[in-house]
């Protein structure tokens, strides 16, 4: 099973939804909760993602990106491999 880390923080909607769809696919992930006034999580986020928003989910040690990239990974049948 893949290695699958998920940023996420307070009051995130897409945080919320990309936790549920990993979890009614039974893909076990890390969280890592950084809060929005932690600007040194902020800036360890950016460092190894790429990204500034929230969610943002590595996986197998590659970042995708957020809840977006996610979803669009899995409708255009990608996704499972990637968690292979």
């Amino acid at each position: 099973m893949a290695d699958v880390t998920l940023y996420t923080t307070e009051s995130c909607p897409f945080c919320m939804r990309a936790k549920a769809f990993l979890d009614q696919r039974g893909v076990a992930y890390e969280e890592i909760f950084i809060s929005r006034a932690d600007h040194a999580g902020r800036e360890r986020l950016v460092a190894e993602t790429g990204g500034y928003t929230f969610p943002q989910v590595i996986i197998n040690g590659r970042s995708i990106g957020g809840w977006d990239q996610l979803s669009a990974l899995d409708r255009a049948g990608e996704l499972d491999a990637l968690l292979a």
